[in-house]
């Protein structure tokens, strides 16, 4: 980018992070995730440490807190409150702490306390009386909002000491009073609340305290005036301790460390487990316990440099679109793919995000050059969510479809009523060769160390032509492939045998037939397995006899199934060349297990979804768990869903169930559902 791009585009952020600023700040309203905001913002960075020249006084870079709303009182703060400087990965925590060392001779102890998503508050007393609440406003001056943080119940009106005292911390709505306000909404016909961080800003800065006496918000308190650290005060610990000694309420989920390690594997740890908290939490805050080395830090002209708030990795950032490329799948279809702007989302880079179909493309009005938001939730693809076009130059330029296929040059169509485009080539190489890596893939026979890369070298040194071949590898032919030596050779060897031995919904699901999913494969295989329920193995002769048996009709009525996966079903099995494959892998010694289809029937008849990363289960296991109790398992929260399981970082699938009044469920309950 040279300077006159960069000129233009550090002024479209400038102008967009401004509105979002306002929406967010002064209008509680959230028009992107705060994750999106933050992304743009560090673009902004980039772009000015690039060019220091266009950097100017009104950047959003350049100062602190937020702009005044004007509907109440302004009122200087006692001393200035600063925002805290951002990281969004362990390197990033080693990097400032290689920084901060530097500043000071003696050993860095570090105290992490849990970053509480809510609205910073600023609360003045006098001789122990409460006087005075602050919003941080700009960091000089606040909004005097007084009338309602004194209708917090865990804000004490007196102090346990007459003091003269100004604290700070975090005002914020806890879950179920979240949850029981939108019940509220629900049942009075009116809008839902979109989240509680924004609920909890509107609530303080309501002017008839009575509406926020209503909302039952909380507050937790972690800074004192540096003016009272005389007062034996000498550590952020001490801090801490003192402001429950005089009467304050303390997130107590604090503790120390030594070592920059163990604060990356406190960080590591909470993400992992702040879905059990009974509030939200959007990161942790690291802090030099030390005062006195705090001090001896100082500060940048925007931040403390003894302390930086950890950001857990987003769900939804902001990234540009540099092409538009096309990928052709197992089935022959025909997807679009957005190739953008290396970007750190759900912690790892993504480069690249579906765009789906022309469909998509053209309701989304995405263009190469846009900027878009992305989102990734759990191992959900990563996707270009919608496009911020307020950043747009004129440059922009419309992606057509072409007319073959990207790969073999056959002519490409799409049949009324489907949105997706095919290849009209059934030999095309690169279904054949995604046929292949969907076959071992992590739902299918999940082969580890056979990715896509190894796959290739496979086809293009002619070793493999289909995946049945895959089972006749020698091991001296893994030693002929790029980077193989025998360590790798034997352990992939060793995954390969092991394979051979594999549920029968899996196989189903491994075949790659158009449109037979997870759920479906499942379905199917348990009405495969009511004719040979004294069985704990099944080989594929006798499969392809039980199948071949059946008319199109009977397929198409079986529970789960349908018209469209049965007749895909029926013509798969009675093709010839496909009935061939089959019998080829029977000969290269794959069996299928039927113990998995054995229901308890505890779950049967409910249906459900899981949304965001579970920590005691993978996604597969709690699928199985849940396939094993009779239940089934969708990938779409729809009005017939029964049970939503939400884990961490969940997406939009939660904002949907709660419109649909469909039960979540904890992964805590979701277990004690199983037990």
């Amino acid at each position: 980018m040279n300077a006159k791009e960069a000129k233009i585009r550090i002024e479209k952020l400038k102008e967009k992070i401004n509105e979002l600023n306002y929406k967010y700040f002064v209008l509680d309203e959230s028009e992107v995730n705060e994750s999106v905001r933050d992304s743009l913002k560090r673009e902004l960075i980039d772009l000015e440490n690039q060019f220091p020249e266009f950097i100017t006084p009104d950047s959003p870079t350049q100062r602190v807190g937020s702009m005044l709303s004007g509907r109440f009182k302004e009122v200087p703060h006692k001393s200035p409150k600063m925002s805290l400087a951002d990281v969004f990965s362990a390197e990033e925590i080693r990097e400032w702490y290689e920084k901060i060392k530097k500043l000071v001779s003696s050993h860095i102890d570090f105290v992490c306390e849990l970053k509480i998503d809510g609205l910073n508050i600023t609360i003045q007393y006098e001789k122990g009386l409460y006087v005075r609440a602050l919003t941080r406003g700009n960091g000089k001056v606040g909004e005097d909002v007084t009338h309602t943080v004194k209708t917090i119940e865990s804000v004490p009106l007196r102090l346990n000491e007459s003091i003269d005292l100004e604290v700070s911390g975090e005002v914020f709505l806890p879950n179920h009073s979240f949850e029981a306000l939108n019940i509220a909404q629900a049942q009075a016909n009116l809008p839902l609340f979109a989240n509680a961080r924004n609920t909890a800003a509107g609530s303080v800065r309501q002017l008839d305290p009575e509406i926020t006496a209503g909302r039952k918000l909380d507050m937790f308190v972690y800074h004192i005036d540096r003016n009272a650290s005389h007062n034996g005060i000498k550590t952020q610990e001490d801090v801490l301790k003192n402001l429950q000694k005089i009467g304050l309420k303390t997130c107590t989920k604090f503790q120390k460390f030594s070592n920059i390690e163990d604060v990356i594997k406190f960080c590591d740890q909470w993400h992992k487990k702040r879905e059990n908290l009974p509030f939200e939490i959007d990161g942790i805050v690291i802090k030099v316990n030390d005062l006195e080395q705090q001090k001896q830090m100082g500060f940048t002209a925007k931040a403390p440099r003894y302390a930086v708030a950890y950001k857990f990795p987003a769900t939804q950032v902001s990234s540009q679109i540099l092409d538009i490329i096309l990928q052709v799948g197992r089935t022959g279809a025909i997807t679009p793919v957005a190739v953008m702007t290396p970007t750190l989302v759900a912690g790892s880079t993504i480069s690249r995000a579906t765009l789906h179909n022309e469909d998509e493309i053209r309701k989304k009005d995405i263009k190469i050059g846009d900027t878009v938001i992305i989102q990734k939730a759990g191992d959900v693809i990563p996707e270009v969510v919608e496009v911020i076009k307020d950043l747009r130059t004129g440059r922009e330029k419309t992606f057509h479809f072409p007319k073959n296929c990207p790969i073999c040059g056959s002519p490409i169509s799409r049949k009324d009523g489907e949105a997706a485009y095919y290849c009209s080539n059934k030999n095309c190489y690169a279904r054949e060769k995604e046929g292949i890596n969907h076959f071992v893939s992590k739902k299918a026979f999940d082969i580890d160390g056979l990715g896509e890369s190894v796959v290739n070298q496979l086809l293009e040194a002619g070793l493999i032509r289909d995946a049945a071949d895959i089972f006749l590898l020698k091991p001296e032919d893994l030693m002929s492939l790029d980077l193989f030596k025998e360590k790798r050779t034997n352990n992939l060897f060793a995954s390969i045998e092991k394979s051979k031995t594999i549920t029968m919904e899996r196989f189903f699901f491994a075949l790659g037939i158009r449109y037979l999913g997870e759920q479906s494969a499942y379905d199917f295989s348990k009405f495969i397995f009511s004719h040979i329920r004294n069985n704990h193995h099944l080989d594929i002769l006798s499969l392809i006899q039980i199948v071949k048996s059946l008319s199109v009709d009977e397929i198409k009525n079986i529970d789960g199934i349908g018209e469209k996966i049965g007749d895909t079903l029926y013509e798969w099995f009675h093709n010839e060349k496909n009935e061939e494959y089959l019998k080829k892998l029977h000969k290269v010694g794959i069996i299928l297990k039927t113990d998995s289809l054995k229901s308890s029937g505890k779950l049967s008849g409910k249906s459900f979804v899981i949304t965001g990363t579970l920590i005691e289960f993978t996604r597969d296991q709690a699928k199985d768990l849940i396939k094993q109790s009779g239940g089934k398992v969708h990938s779409s929260t729809t009005k017939d869903t029964d049970f939503l399981v939400v884990g961490e970082s969940a997406g939009s699938k939660l904002e949907k169930a709660r419109k649909l009044g469909i039960t979540t469920l904890s992964e805590a309950e979701f277990k004690k559902m199983l037990s």
